[in-house]
């Protein structure tokens, strides 16, 4: 049974670091094809449903999508930049970070941008050209950002992210919609906890999992490297699995309340409105690259 163990953490720890360095590392080789063909969309970074039309928004790669009619990607303004962190406010603001597309000029971190027209336009808010922010949330008036070109966490109420907390190797980063303080990281040996705000991190604790979202007190939710859907009640104290998200590899999870989850894997979009039970295709994805 021990070395059984030994062997599923080392799998699921290298899985948990190959998401990890694609994470970084395919923004300088993907360009986008076809807004209207699958294989436009390599990577998918980011979920979120904007509360002013109720519209999926998918931030990739190569560019933020939305579903068309027939479920299709379709490319929301004219930027192919690669969108890495990227979340949807209450009031309907876009806020993303990543890498500007391969033909583009400008430094090689956007650092921490926003668009108040649904992603058609971008504007700059902090740290051009010296952060990347691989995961971003935003609760209690406060961005919660994981910056990976330095490895720390950052907080920051009026988006100028100059407040450093934790150093740590994260994938994706989690706030308490009831407690400021805690903050949750998916980290190689599994999830870290914060009890500080992010300026420290306890050591992680199985599950490991790749992603995590979290809206109300009792939505906490997170997926693992092969798409396994957990669920804690607890504040991410115990997990216990609900579903399996179709697909295969994760890509990407945004949960809006409790009952009602997105989650991308390298077969497309999936959305579950009764808590994981049952999915349906909300985007078809072809992976160019796949993770």
């Amino acid at each position: 049974m021990k070395k059984h163990h030994a062997a599923s953490a080392v799998t699921a720890v290298s899985l948990l670091l190959a998401l990890a360095a694609c994470s970084s590392s395919d923004a300088d080789g993907n360009t986008a094809s076809d807004s209207s063909s699958a294989t436009a969309i390599s990577h998918i970074h980011g979920l979120g449903l904007n509360p002013s039309d109720g519209r999926l928004y998918v931030a990739t790669h190569e560019g933020i999508y939305t579903p068309d009619a027939e479920g299709r990607p379709k490319l929301i303004g004219d930027s192919t930049d690669g969108f890495m962190g990227f979340t949807v406010t209450n009031d309907g603001t876009f806020y993303a970070s990543g890498h500007p597309a391969q033909e583009a000029d400008g430094p090689g971190n956007k650092g921490l941008i926003k668009s108040t027209d649904a992603g058609k336009t971008w504007t700059t808010v902090s740290l051009t050209g010296q952060s990347d922010f691989h995961a971003l949330d935003y609760a209690h008036a406060t961005f919660y950002a994981y910056d990976s070109t330095n490895g720390l966490l950052r907080t920051s109420k009026d988006g100028t992210m100059r407040k450093n907390g934790a150093t740590l190797q994260a994938l994706d980063i989690a706030a308490s919609p009831g407690d400021p303080n805690l903050v949750l990281a998916t980290t190689a040996e599994g999830v870290a906890r914060s009890s500080d705000g992010g300026k420290t991190f306890a050591q992680g604790k199985e599950p490991v999992l790749a992603f995590l979202s979290w809206s109300t007190k009792d939505s906490l939710y997170g997926i693992d490297t092969s798409g396994g859907l957990l669920r804690s009640s607890d504040g991410g104290v115990s997990w216990n699995k609900v579903a399996t998200v179709p697909g295969g590899q994760p890509q990407a999870l945004s949960v809006i309340d409790a009952g009602h989850v997105l989650a991308a894997t390298q077969g497309g979009v999936y959305e579950s409105k009764d808590g994981g039970r049952t999915f349906t295709e909300r985007l078809a994805v072809e992976s160019a690259n796949g993770r």
